[in-house]
């Protein structure tokens, strides 16, 4: 009888994962008829995503990290043996060379518009995509990028791996975090000349905001774009953000706005004050 019960209690588990699932990416309507066993994922922050959801075992790779970014210790080990199988934007012959069911990529984070890889040259050798939701805005309108973009995505992806419950606690959990910690005044530097830093539509600014804090280039009504040091000065930044990536480190980016004659003025350089993202 026990067994009997045990059985019995397994069956509607095994058939809600059975179940088709269907979720709005980017306005399209995608249905998963199954659970995703080949996955790959683009970039380092959506790789980081699937890895917090502890999807690694549903995937066969990632790209486009180490065109741009240096792994640290930490995602190495968490990464173990999944290859990396493009430094930047993956071919589709990448793609389908790896035997994929799902690509985890967004509009410029692994995409481009009329580029190769899209949603719709993909689909006819049976490659699911769900795209970014920050990164929406590239192909259509979007509302201003909030914390609820990356909401989202996680709670998406909690569908579609049929792993709702482990979403919603990692959702409830940076809500709460998040409601602990509220920064100043923000300047978001990605360590171009001139700088290049996240506007209105990039995903920092909703972080930035779901934090308590103010973006200061919030009013550009952009993803990201290069601005003039002077506005950088006009709006007096108590906290600047480096963009840890490329070929020239966090550390150099930073003595570079210190020792910078203009901006010697400004909150954030006199208090020496910047965290690394």
């Amino acid at each position: 009888m026990k067994y009997l019960a045990l059985v019995c209690a397994a069956i509607p588990f095994a058939a809600s994962a059975a179940d088709p699932v269907t979720i709005e990416s980017c306005g399209r309507e995608v249905t998963f008829d199954s659970v995703p066993e080949a996955v790959i994922s683009n970039d380092i922050n959506l790789t980081e995503i699937m890895l917090a959801l502890e999807l690694e075992d549903h995937m066969v790779g990632y790209t486009g990290i180490s065109g741009w970014n240096k792994l640290t210790p930490e995602l190495s080990e968490k990464l173990g043996d999944l290859p990396e199988l493009s430094p930047k934007y993956p071919t589709k012959e990448v793609l389908l060379g790896a035997g994929a069911d799902f690509y985890f990529a967004g509009w410029n984070y692994g995409m481009k518009v009329g580029g190769e890889v899209t949603p719709e040259t993909l689909e006819p050798y049976g490659i699911d995509v769900y795209e970014l939701t920050e990164s929406c805005i590239h192909i259509g309108s979007k509302s201003r990028s909030s914390m609820d973009d990356l909401y989202v995505d996680i709670l998406n992806l909690g569908k579609i791996f049929r792993v709702e419950e482990r979403a919603q606690a990692l959702v409830d959990g940076y809500k709460a975090e998040l409601a602990e910690y509220a920064p100043p005044r923000v300047f978001v530097y990605d360590g171009s000349e001139p700088p290049f830093t996240s506007g209105e539509y990039a995903m920092p600014t909703a972080l930035i905001e779901a934090a308590g804090g103010h973006n200061v280039i919030d009013d550009i009504g952009k993803s990201w774009a290069n601005v003039n040091w002077e506005v950088v000065v006009d709006k007096n930044p108590q906290l600047i953000i480096i963009v840890n990536y490329g070929e020239v480190t966090a550390e150099e980016k930073r003595q570079f706005v210190m020792e910078h004659e203009a901006l010697g003025s400004i909150d954030a350089v006199k208090n020496d004050q910047f965290l690394v993202l």
